[in-house]
């Protein structure tokens, strides 16, 4: 492999983080600009586009916004609507704008999850316990 070398400006705030996330991981600034290349490389690769911006900008939030995307939920309007255009498709079928609607609401529906497993990934990564998330997680579920 050819290896290319290059000299970056970065910002203050985001030269902070990566080193930060170095010390966390015990690795070199470096790798860690590196791994977040790479990694956007490849979400870019598999996803649709905007999938793919959703999750390669987690990469470079804070630690504060982090937990608030693991925490993200559908708005509960998204959800009911969507749990009824399941059922109906399953009692009676939905006619083409229903199809089209169901497709955007699963669209956001995978988005919201993608987030989250990725936020969730990303503080496990830099040193946080998160199994506090599946706790909250199933704690909604059963007020739901």
């Amino acid at each position: 492999m050819t290896v290319q070398t290059m000299t970056l400006d970065l910002p203050g705030p985001l030269y902070n983080r990566l080193k930060q996330r170095a010390e966390r991981t015990r690795r070199t600034v470096e790798a860690e600009l590196l791994e977040a290349a790479a990694v956007s490389m490849q979400a870019e690769e598999d996803l649709p586009a905007d999938l793919a911006q959703a999750v390669s900008s987690l990469r470079f939030l804070d630690d504060a916004a982090l937990w608030r995307a693991a925490r993200s939920h559908l708005p509960t309007t998204v959800s009911a609507k969507t749990e009824a255009l399941h059922l109906k498709r399953q009692s009676e079928g939905l006619t083409a704008s229903e199809v089209q609607t169901l497709g955007e609401l699963m669209h956001q529906y995978e988005r919201t999850m993608l987030v989250r497993a990725e936020a969730a990934f990303l503080l496990k990564q830099r040193g946080y316990d998160v199994s506090i998330l599946k706790a909250e997680y199933e704690q909604s579920v059963a007020r739901a």
